[in-house]
């Protein structure tokens, strides 16, 4: 019986070893499959050097932040409000020292990291982010995210584990401005909405958010100088939808949102052009002295401020004025495309009247590459839309002007503008520049992109999102998934990592977190998505 008994337990503990050797190797993979490796990341990382054990959250993970900085205490909360809900941790947020997701600002090693650039180093104790600056911590988090399962971008508790690849990464921008412009004039869109965008931007480290606050269709900032701009100009949108507009504290706030996530916004009041909304609410700023109706259709390049007339000169001084005051950046953009009905000596005469006023605001004038027919101030930034059948003297024009000190924003109309239709089915969009399918959007380099031009005038890139048949939430995530976290790799990443074989592969491994957050993407047939 006791040769039995011994028999009967060195069954059991040879069946425990067998399941110890073998029943976990299936959980392994699973974990190996939920570990992202470090370089599967958009945008693409300066530098990656994997290796080492990976870092697991579990439920004694604090996040640390030596130093004790109000910034990176607020980080911190940050990051803490994303991982809290679906890891079910309480990821208490420390001064104390010791392992778990440090919050690094300043230090040792820092200080090649630039104001946006961040380390990320995972082992098994401790998963840290350092950077010079607070932007750049913000950023490490947003890597960080990338490198957690997908599942963790959800709001209700799932299952982990919780793992970060082991090893390290470098990373600083390529381009200063790496931006996104929202059209709110052609259709409204609400604070929240906004919010959400700025929210979307902020996961692929862009960090200028420019809204096109005027147009013929809209006028959505309110100013105490001028009422009518928003109360009446601001009335209707495109189609003859209610419109609507923010006041100052709803401007103040989405300024406060964005800066948190370490957004500048950039302002734009568009003119002399694209101005019926003003000139129907005032019949002063109309040369006749007559209020046009309201306009809510789609056409351009019939509308003109008044140029030779005082009173626009005030109204220019008074719109700018309110508006720096608002908007603690740098930039100010005052338009300046297709001015159809303006000849080309008054132009040039507003554009030499126009650009000083910003400058007395303590702003640098931004204008879309018109302004380089015109005169443009010194600094001032000009943001480039042509494309493919724009004519080579307009090209010419914009290098020549490159080459004269004008810095530029790179936003080509068949590359960067998220309102183009993907193909000749997509719903939503336009197709005056073509189709613009993925491939196309990130297949390009800003720096040879505009021949003549050198390429440290470059500034940056930015992809506009016009509204013309957009209305909701869902149309702008359609219209700017897949192709935005492109165009914000382009701003980002160095031109060594640029390839679109191995980009399309990151891309896709995006979309099970598009999943997670709910954004409504286009599921483009050229990257290859995981299988629903």
């Amino acid at each position: 019986m006791r040769r039995r008994r011994m028999l009967f337990s060195l069954l059991l503990v040879a069946a425990a070893g067998m399941g110890a050797a073998g029943v976990p190797a299936a959980p392994r993979a699973q974990a190996a499959a939920a570990t992202a490796p470090l370089d599967r990341v958009v945008p693409a990382p300066a530098s990656v050097r994997p290796g080492g054990d990976p870092y697991t959250l579990t439920d004694r993970t604090g996040i640390r932040i030596p130093g004790g900085s109000a910034e990176a205490r607020r980080i911190a909360g940050y990051l803490a409000g994303v991982l809290r809900p679906s890891t079910g941790y309480a990821l208490p947020v420390t001064t104390r020292d010791g392992d778990g997701i440090v919050l690094r600002l300043g230090g040792r090693g820092t200080a090649g990291l630039g104001a946006e650039g961040y380390r990320l180093s995972s082992g098994s104790r401790a998963v840290t982010i350092s950077a010079a600056r607070p932007a750049g911590l913000f950023h490490g988090v947003q890597t960080l995210r990338q490198l957690l399962p997908t599942a963790v971008e959800r709001r209700t508790e799932q299952a982990g584990p919780w793992r970060v690849a082991g090893g390290t990464i470098a990373d600083t921008p390529r381009y200063a401005h790496r931006g996104a412009m929202l059209d709110v004039s052609r259709h409204f869109f609400t604070v929240a909405q906004v919010k959400r965008y700025i929210d979307e931007l902020a996961m692929y480290k862009v960090n200028r958010l420019h809204l096109h606050l005027s147009d013929d269709q809209g006028w959505r900032i309110a100013l105490k100088s001028w009422p009518r701009l928003a109360t009446y100009g601001g009335s209707t949108q495109v189609g003859g939808g209610p419109g609507g507009y923010y006041t100052k504290d709803d401007y103040r706030a989405i300024v406060r949102y964005a800066a948190d996530r370490y957004l500048t916004v950039v302002p734009e009041i568009d003119m002399p052009g694209h101005t019926n909304a003003a000139l129907a609410s005032y019949a002063e700023l109309n040369c006749n002295g007559q209020a046009p109706p309201l306009y809510t259709g789609t056409n351009v390049g019939f509308s003109s401020l008044c140029v030779p007339k005082k009173v626009t000169y005030d109204f220019i001084d008074d719109v700018i004025r309110e508006i720096a005051a608002l908007t603690p950046g740098r930039y100010l953009h005052i338009g300046g495309d297709e001015a159809h009905s303006t000849s080309h000596d008054d132009y040039v005469a507003f554009m030499d009247k126009v650009q000083p006023v910003v400058a007395k605001y303590g702003k640098t004038v931004i204008g879309w590459h018109q302004l380089t027919g015109a005169h443009p101030a010194k600094g001032a930034v000009a943001q480039y839309w042509g494309y493919d059948k724009t004519g080579a003297a307009e090209r010419a024009q914009v290098a020549d002007a490159a080459r004269h000190g004008t810095r530029l924003i790179l936003s080509p109309a068949d590359r960067a503008y998220l309102d183009m239709k993907y193909d000749k089915n997509t719903p939503l969009g336009l197709s005056w520049a073509g189709y613009v399918d993925v491939r196309r959007s990130y297949d390009w380099d800003p720096g040879s992109y505009l021949q003549g031009a050198p390429a440290d005038s470059v500034l940056g890139v930015e992809a506009p999102l016009w509204t013309e048949t957009l209305k909701t939430s869902a149309h702008l995530e359609y219209m700017a998934f897949p192709r935005l976290p492109g165009i914000a790799e382009l701003g980002w990443s160095p031109a060594g990592t640029h390839d679109w074989g191995a980009y399309k592969e990151r891309l896709a491994a995006q979309g099970p977190r598009w999943d997670a957050l709910g954004i409504d993407y286009y599921h483009s047939p050229e990257v290859p998505w995981p299988s629903r």
